[in-house]
């Protein structure tokens, strides 16, 4: 099981944002997507998610391209976004329970309020998530992943919004998503310990020509 991506190129408007990228992603492996504002981090994101189509290149997962088993890909896959994408009407237990009834996920209760305990928010499972704090919503938003079961987590920018004891719950959650067999990509400007040591990098700025290299840390 793995993620290939080979000689990429996205062009958003009348400018290339980058050409001839390459990288694999196997188990238990994160790579961190680095790259100044306007590089093209979220496009290529997208693009790995199928929400986007490439100018040129393949991705494949488990040695398919992901448009033509896009169904079996997505539901290997885990996305979180700029946006929480949760609904304010709904209780963080009920935005839980909506999120796993969408993804074909089973999890019980017990599980949904034990992650929303973990992730900080004992007492809050009853609240309407539109009262909640900016950063309280962020963390029903990343309850997610403590009961998701999804082998590709895609990430941008996880950590805004977090205090830095939530910063540090976080980073353990993906590193034992990753030690599990699990394989994760992410962005983030904030410098954290996990994306240092042995982690594949990947600076966008490289391959806005053609001299770019994929490094391992």
């Amino acid at each position: 099981m793995s993620l290939i991506v080979s000689d990429l190129q996205c062009t958003r408007g009348n400018r290339q944002l980058f050409s001839e990228l390459n990288f694999q992603l196997s188990p238990k492996q994160l790579l961190f997507l680095e790259g100044k504002n306007g590089s093209g981090k979220t496009t290529l994101i997208r693009t790995l998610c199928g929400l986007f189509i490439a100018d040129k290149g393949n991705i494949l997962w488990q040695n398919q391209p992901i448009e033509e088993h896009l169904e079996v890909y997505r539901k290997a896959l885990f996305y979180l976004g700029h946006l929480n994408a949760i609904k304010g009407d709904l209780s963080a237990l009920e935005n839980l329970r909506f999120n796993h009834l969408m993804s074909g996920q089973k999890n019980n209760d017990d599980d949904l309020l034990d992650a929303l305990e973990r992730i900080g928010l004992f007492g809050y499972e009853d609240f309407p998530t539109r009262e909640l704090s900016q950063g309280q919503k962020r963390r029903v938003a990343l309850a997610r992943l403590i009961v998701n079961k999804s082998p590709l987590w895609i990430l941008d920018e996880p950590f805004v919004a977090l205090d830095v004891a939530a910063v540090e719950l976080l980073q353990q959650i993906i590193s034992q998503h990753i030690e599990v067999g699990g394989m994760a990509i992410l962005t983030t400007h904030q410098a954290v310990p996990l994306t240092e040591g042995e982690v594949q990098h990947i600076n966008l700025d490289d391959f806005a020509t053609k001299s770019g290299r994929v490094t391992d840390a």
